[in-house]
């Protein structure tokens, strides 16, 4: 008698969420069977089949800093990620990365990183820490990216904040809230951010020659 798995099993074995499995069942894109109670097995066959089916699992790298000075880093991160997939037996099929701030929602990288998720052109996502994907909100690019089958893999983990990257988001924060009220060629808006960068370098100094 075959094998069947209860939802839980079969999610694990497949990295993908309960309601993917739920979606692939209603597709048709997985077979499932009904017990008498109406609770859902799936035949250890199905699961085989669609693991065979994906002999390699496709990988994108995402790298991000948030300024030009750390491009030493920025190639750090890839070389890692690319180092690690090739450890895992993950085939790269493309190496995304950003130059701009965690909070930027418009970012190249990013961007592209959405089309090709959303082509189920990707298995795995690579990233060294949850914050190099995106500030806030990670959880919600998870799930999304969950129901499409794909799986992000963080490295690290949580990063550990970094003083100038903070510095860094919390200006554009100012601009971009700035820009939406005064218009972003205002003089208005170009007077507030450059007074808010201002009081930022004394602050930095004062707390500088505190240390000192």
């Amino acid at each position: 008698m075959e094998r069947l798995l209860r939802p839980k099993e079969a999610c694990q074995l497949l990295s993908i969420s309960y309601s993917t499995l739920l979606r692939w069942i209603r597709e048709g894109k997985i077979r499932a069977v009904t017990t008498e109670g109406g609770k859902y097995r799936i035949p250890y066959s199905e699961i085989k089949k669609y693991l065979e089916k994906r002999e390699e699992t496709r990988a994108v790298i995402y790298a991000r800093v948030s300024s030009t000075d750390q491009k030493e880093d920025l190639e750090r991160q890839i070389n890692y990620l690319t180092n690690y997939a090739t450890a895992k037996g993950y085939k790269v099929v493309e190496v995304l990365k950003d130059i701009a701030s965690g909070l930027n929602t418009q970012r190249k990288g990013l961007l592209r990183l959405f089309k090709l998720v959303e082509g189920r052109s990707v298995d795995i996502v690579l990233i060294t820490y949850k914050d190099r994907l995106t500030r806030f909100g990670f959880e919600y690019i998870e799930e999304f990216f969950s129901t499409m089958g794909v799986k992000i893999e963080v490295v690290f983990g949580e990063e550990p904040k970094d003083t100038q990257e903070l510095v860094e988001d919390l200006i554009y924060i100012i601009t971009s809230f700035a820009g939406k009220i005064y218009g972003m060629r205002s003089h208005k808006k170009t007077v507030l951010v450059q007074g808010v960068k201002k009081l930022i370098g004394e602050l930095s100094g004062e707390d500088s020659e505190v240390k000192g």
